[in-house]
């Protein structure tokens, strides 16, 4: 079922690992299990079933591009708006996204390539992580 499996490929932002199993992600990165994962949804429909976004940010959010935003509650959420990775999403709705490398480790082409169980190509490693935002009800935080 594909929504068990581990994809690589090249999101939004750079190469990295997409899948619904968190635990799945958490064994092939060696990351501690308390970390969330940031959580890709292919629209705002698909965000409102998951968290409410503050009045105030709603439309920075709304005109965001490759960036991430932390909710008050604590989980992370980014909005997909390229075509290519969108062609997944499209398919899942939603999918934990995280960097194809282990837990503090540089990218690792054959690492990442054997971690997979469905490579999509093509893999361009030029993108850079995405901006990250966190949002409560009254301000914003730059924290990347």
């Amino acid at each position: 079922m594909l929504k068990e499996k581990v994809f690589l490929t090249q999101t939004d932002t750079t190469i990295g690992f997409v899948s619904r199993n968190a635990e799945k992600l958490t064994k092939l990165k060696q990351r501690p299990p308390h970390k969330y994962y940031i959580k890709a949804v292919n629209s705002l429909d698909t965000l409102k079933y998951f968290t409410r976004v503050p009045s105030i940010h709603k439309k920075r959010l709304r005109r965001a591009g490759k960036t991430t935003f932390i909710m008050p509650d604590g989980h992370s959420y980014r909005v997909v708006r390229e075509k290519h990775h969108l062609l997944l999403l499209d398919r899942l709705k939603w999918a934990y996204t995280t960097s194809a490398n282990v837990s503090g480790h540089a990218y690792s082409e054959s690492f990442a390539k054997t971690s997979a169980d469905i490579i999509i190509t093509p893999l361009c490693s030029d993108g850079q992580a995405s901006k990250i935002y966190q949002l409560n009800n009254t301000t914003l935080k730059r924290i990347r």
